[in-house]
């Protein structure tokens, strides 16, 4: 999952390949919450893994319930529909709506002492209708804030069963959902029943709750009317085991990207027709714009049909999560597309009509809003622009605006927060960059040069990481190409040099955070001795070992983008780099580095010779007859030798920034 401040997605052009997604984080709360309300173990199978389900375990484990993790894999041991207190419990529900919502509800059956808070946006989310119908229904629950919004303080109800219970339906479903969850624990001598006032908004997430509360043992009646009737002598039984199925609202960034790119397709696994979640009808609106759809039971391909797609008007109210995606699809239509119905968006994890609208105009769409309602018009090829996406923590925001990326003006897009993407699907940046296709010259390269000691390594390892960039090591490349020779019985020298060679094609290299692997064997100290960089240096002078190498570090070159380091990366290995830098601190310099290091490491040394082996080393390096050591000519110099790591990272990042179009 990328943790930077932002990502940069480089002009993108096609994509194809198959996404396997994560778990639905609808129903993924919904059966932690519906297993721990049960009697005995209930095993649930391909849970998602996100911040929203991080949410609702720990609450679980707070009440009591045994919870066991392996993997997308966890056994819940439920309460058999009771709670065993023995202190009061404060919950911290983060942003998390489909945990916050249902919680709020079965606690407030059951009575307790609890407390339940979040982010503060969560304290910005509606809860006030749930609440009122609680509260008719005869539960203690306060407000400990402002009105109508969490935090809140939950007591021991007196419980009033025998008139419907009246809930709002034009405000968020998961009201509703909430009720329906919690009411079959007190339905034991009557039925129950909930009266939905207004419209019921999203109501395919109600269908995703009935479907659920029967596999759990509650036939819920319903009628055309908003009435929905829990029957008297209702028990929670445990399915033994459940599976949940891929997301389908995730699917939608997916199914858009089939539908605005050139190449094979997109497969999309875990998710097809026969979903119980409503979002699948994403499907059909993303049809209707022109995208060509195969679908089996639980799979779906994708590919481009009409071009551009065509505009679409309708109302969304049946798909609000997924009906976002469509908002981007629009910028490639062949006409204004307005999105109806969708009044939901203002009370979800943002004002999602504002912020949707304000990042639209930004990559220079023309947007027109309403109260339910968005309107976009096309951007013509030329009218793309580079854009800084605000998130506003928002997941759904983030992985939309993904989309734009493959726009034609090929202009690059900023994504703020990646990591809020979290929430429900943690690797979908990497889902992305897995499938997504381009030029490699269109991927971003940073290039860190410099001679022995001079902290290019450590320098370029941070750079990636605050750029969540890939990072190349290429002077581990040439001591890993030693090491393995050595091994082999090879020596470093001329008359072995083609065998070297021939060696070095056949790596298998992976760099993964400050291990180094080569196969299955972690080399990382192995390779950082001073005797290995020596080999290093030996090897890396031998031409056809340099040439054997040169495709293995292109092939490092992958989006989002590349932070390479060595001798050679700006003036042979990649010379059209975007930004490249050379580190000039002096060889005394880095000998009292060094010295440092080592004395550090209990390793003796004097800084006379460690000066000594630099300066002989740097003769060596700038005059081999292949890729002599030397700074690029458009190369900018650093000296690093009384600056720290922070202070040259910050440095080489406002070099980088003053080259991009944000």
């Amino acid at each position: 999952m990328f943790s930077t401040a932002f990502l940069d997605l480089p002009p993108l052009q096609s994509a194809a390949g198959t996404v396997a997604l994560p778990g639905s984080k609808s129903i993924s709360n919904r059966v932690l919450l519906l297993s721990a309300l049960c009697e005995g173990t209930t095993v649930v199978h391909d849970l998602l893994d996100s911040d929203d389900t991080r949410v609702m375990l720990q609450a679980l484990r707070q009440l009591g319930c045994g919870v066991e993790v392996q993997a997308n894999t966890v056994q819940i041991t439920g309460l058999g529909g009771r709670v065993q207190q023995q202190a009061p419990i404060a919950f911290f529900m983060g942003n998390a709506g489909t945990a916050m919502r249902p919680l709020t509800a079965a606690l407030a059956v059951l009575g307790g002492d609890f407390t339940l808070s979040g982010v503060a946006r969560m304290h910005e989310r509606p809860i006030g209708d749930l609440v009122d119908a609680l509260r008719l229904l005869g539960c203690d629950v306060d407000y400990l804030g402002q009105e109508g919004y969490p935090p809140l303080r939950i007591g021991k109800p007196t419980l009033q069963l025998q008139a419907p219970i009246r809930v709002r339906g034009d405000v968020s479903s998961q009201f509703l959902t909430a009720l329906l969850m919690a009411l079959p624990l007190v339905a034991k001598d009557q039925d129950i029943t909930i009266e939905v006032v207004g419209e019921l908004i999203s109501k395919p997430y109600i269908d995703i709750t009935l479907n659920l509360l029967a596999r759990y043992g509650i036939a819920v009646r319903s009628s055309g009317a908003g009435a929905f009737v829990i029957p008297k002598g209702s028990h929670y039984r445990s399915p033994g085991s459940i599976h949940v199925e891929a997301d389908a609202s995730s699917a939608s960034y997916f199914i858009g990207l089939g539908a605005i790119t050139l190449g094979a397709g997109i497969r999309i696994e875990g998710v097809g027709a026969a979903s119980i979640q409503g979002d699948i009808r994403f499907v059909e609106a993303a049809q209707a714009m022109g995208a060509v759809v195969d679908q089996g039971p639980n799979w779906l391909h994708i590919s481009r049909g009409h071009w551009p797609l065509r505009a679409i008007h309708g109302d969304f109210n049946h798909i609000p999560d997924a009906a976002m995606t469509l908002a981007v699809m629009a910028l490639y239509a062949d006409g204004p597309s307005e999105l109806r119905n969708i009044a939901s968006w203002r009370v979800k994890e943002t004002d999602r009509i504002a912020a949707m609208a304000t990042e639209l105009r930004k990559l220079g769409a023309e947007v027109e809003e309403g109260p339910d309602w968005l309107r976009v018009h096309p951007l013509p090829a030329d009218g793309w622009k580079a854009a800084t996406i605000h998130t506003y923590d928002d997941h759904r925001v983030a992985m939309c605006f993904s989309l734009a990326a493959f726009n034609p003006a090929r202009v690059p897009v900023r994504i703020e927060d990646p990591k809020c993407v979290a929430k429900t699907f943690p690797d979908y940046f990497e889902a992305l960059f897995a499938v997504a296709q381009t030029a490699p010259d269109a991927i971003p390269v940073l290039c860190v040069d410099g001679p022995t000691a001079s902290g290019k390594g450590t320098l370029a390892s941070q750079l990636a990481a605050h750029l969540g960039y890939h990072f190349l090591d290429s002077g581990a490349l040439y001591r890993i190409t030693a090491y393995a020779a050595l091994q082999a019985g090879l020596k470093l020298d001329e008359a072995h040099a083609d065998a070297i060679a021939t060696l070095a094609g056949r790596l298998a290299i992976r760099f993964d955070g400050d291990k180094v692997w080569l196969g299955s064997e972690d080399i990382s100290e192995a390779i950082r001795t001073e005797q290995a960089g020596m080999n290093a240096s030996a090897v890396s002078a031998l031409a056809p070992v340099r040439a054997a190498l040169v495709d293995l570090q292109h092939s490092f070159r992958k989006l989002p983008g590349l932070v390479a380091d060595g001798r050679d990366m700006g003036t042979v290995i990649f010379p059209q780099a975007t930004l490249k830098v050379f580190l000039t601190a002096s060889a005394a310099c880095r000998a009292q580095r060094r010295y440092k290091q080592l004395i550090s490491k209990g390793i003796s040394a004097t800084l006379d010779t460690l000066c000594a082996d630099l300066e002989a080393r740097d003769a060596r390096d700038t005059q081999r007859a292949v890729a002599p050591l030397k700074p690029a000519q458009d190369a900018q110099l650093l000296d690093n030798s009384e600056l720290t790591v922070e202070s040259s990272v910050n440095l080489v990042l406002d070099w980088w920034q003053s080259k991009q179009p944000f």
